[in-house]
This record gives structure tokens, sequence and C-alpha cells, in this order.
């Protein structure tokens, strides 16, 4: 399999994206991503403009490599995109909606434009709108999950439909054997969220990492339940007691869940966390950081040690390798 020009004009050694996982995408873990040679991915949407101008000043000081920045389209992303344009991020990613309304801008700042996407129809659009690189989410994944079909099945039917178009495959892939899997199913590269969790870098609470190294896929639940602030929006995180508790009273609809409204955890700065919000908790939250949202796709069985950014990158780039060496 050929690189892809993109890839080659990027200067991508390793097609290895790390995926946006919210705030636990620190700068430092994007950073490490990019100069092992794969794609750091910021999490852009939630933060204020003078929280991204800082973000987006630390990843220039940690290093000169491509990395990407996403928004999310169910939310206000109008000055937070042109801030990361201003600021010549790279590589620009779309997810929850269609992207095709911002690509005129992406393209005149020269930026790569991604569509994340959850159906073939839905890659078929992003297609003809132009974009350049297309992620297909199997529904295994974790976090907020798109479409409804599996990975398997998804990527190939992608792939074959916005031919030559290069296509990631998300959802499922943590270790070598799916990172391979995956490229025998025509992807040009991996989007990576939930072994990139037990990255040394990532800013992660340690009672979220200590849950996700002893996790196996059958912890994880679909669920639309941890939607206060991000309402309608199917996503895989593990069972705690929040979802536990929800199953135990019958899967009630809001506002009749159990705990509803209660403060679970705190920010750093003092702001509550009430249960069922759509936040991950990050190292500085406190509370019970353990009843929050604990985003892991069905691969959480497989990530069972904290490595490195660059271990994480270069052993799932080795299968690529050796794929594409055959």
């Amino acid at each position: 399999m050929p690189t892809p020009d993109l890839f080659q004009r990027l200067g991508i050694r390793n097609p290895v994206f790390q995926a946006p996982i919210g705030a636990i995408a620190s700068a430092e873990l994007a950073a490490a991503v990019a100069e092992a040679g794969g794609v750091g991915h910021l999490a852009c949407t939630w933060r204020s403009p003078d929280q991204l101008r800082d973000l987006l000043r630390t990843m220039a000081s940690l290093t000169k490599r491509p990395y990407g920045a996403n928004f999310v389209l169910d939310f206000p992303i109008d000055e937070r995109l042109g801030i990361a344009l201003d600021h010549g991020v790279p590589v620009i990613s779309f997810f929850w909606g269609d992207g095709s309304p911002h690509l005129g801008r992406v393209k005149a700042a020269g930026a790569v434009a991604i569509q994340v996407i959850g159906s073939v129809d839905d890659a078929k659009r992003a297609a003809d709108a132009g974009f350049d690189l297309i992620v297909a989410q199997g529904r295994e994944a974790g976090g907020h999950v798109r479409g409804s079909l599996g990975t398997m099945t998804l990527v190939p039917q992608v792939v074959d439909a916005v031919a030559p178009l290069p296509v990631l495959a998300a959802g499922g892939i943590a270790d070598r054997r799916t990172v391979k899997a995956a490229i025998d199913l025509g992807a040009a590269g991996v989007w990576v969220g939930t072994r990139f969790l037990a990255a040394q870098e990532a800013n992660i609470h340690a009672d979220y990492l200590a849950r996700v190294l002893a996790a196996s896929g059958e912890d994880t639940l679909y669920s639309e339940l941890f939607d206060v602030g991000w309402p309608n929006a199917p996503l895989r995180s593990l069972k705690n007691a929040t979802t536990e508790g929800w199953e135990v009273a019958g899967c009630p609809l809001p506002p009749h869940r159990p705990g509803e409204g209660e403060i679970v955890a705190t920010r750093a700065g003092g702001t509550g966390i009430p249960r069922y919000h759509f936040a991950s908790p990050t190292r500085e939250v406190t509370g019970d950081a353990g009843a929050m949202a604990l985003y892991a796709g069905e691969a959480v069985g497989l990530v069972n040690a904290v490595a490195s950014a660059r271990t994480i990158v270069e052993e799932l780039a080795s299968a690529i390798t050796q794929v594409v060496s055959h």
C-alpha cells in the first residue's frame, strides 16, 4: 500500500492519529505523539478562547511537527476555529455533524481537513465536499459514537466508497493486531483514543486510569446516560456506580434518574460537576471522580499498562510498517 501524498506532505512517518479525548488530551500528550511521527489531537470545542490561545502557545513551545485541533459541531465553534487557524494549526478535524460549511476557511488557511463519520453515506458526502481525509468510526469506539456499524464492516465499505481518498479506521484499535486488521481492511492509518488514556502524558485522573487498566470490553456500556451539557449523543463509557445505580432503578429518563443534579466532583477552579455530566475526570478533579463519565472503547481490555506516547505510537505503527512491507 503506497503512502498517501497527504501523509508525505505533512511529514507523517507513523500514520497513528491520537483521537481528541477531551481534556484528557493534554498539550504534552498531543506534542509527544507528534514528536513520535504521528498526529496528536487537541479537543478545542469546550475551551474558552483565552484557554485555547494558551493551549496553542504551549503546543508551539513543545513541537514544530504537525498536530490537529478537533471541533464538535453540536456546539458553536466559529471563534475557536478561527483561533486555531490563526495559530497555524495544520490539521483540523470535525465530529458530530457536517463540517463542510467550515471547509473553505480551513482550506484557505492551508490546513488539512478531516471529517469523522459513522456511516457510508456520511463518508460519501464528506468526500464530495472536498475533505482531505475521512475517519470511519465504528460502534466499538469509546467516547461519543456517531454510527451504528462495527469497525470491521464500516471501514472497508467506506474505503470502497471514497477511494482514492485515504481513510483512517477508528474504534476497537489498541494494539498491533487491531492495527494490522485495520490496514488489511484498506485503512491508510488509525485513529486511536482508548490506548492513549494510558499514556504517561495523558491528563487523566488516577482513579479513571486504574479502572481503564483493570477493565475488559464487557465493562463498557453504550448509552446516552452522561448527557448533561451534551444531550442526544450516544457514547461508550466504563460501567461505574452511576451507570449501575441507573440500571438498578430501571433505566429511568431525566429528570428521574438516581442522584439527578447531585454534585459528585469539583474542578480545580471550584466548579461543581453534576452526576450525568458529559465531562470526564482529569488529574486535578477532586471528589468522586469514579462516578463521572469514564469514556473507553471495547478495546479497553487490551490496555493493561502505562507507556509513553512515543512507545505507544511506535508499537502501533510497527504493525503498519509490517503490512506495507509485505
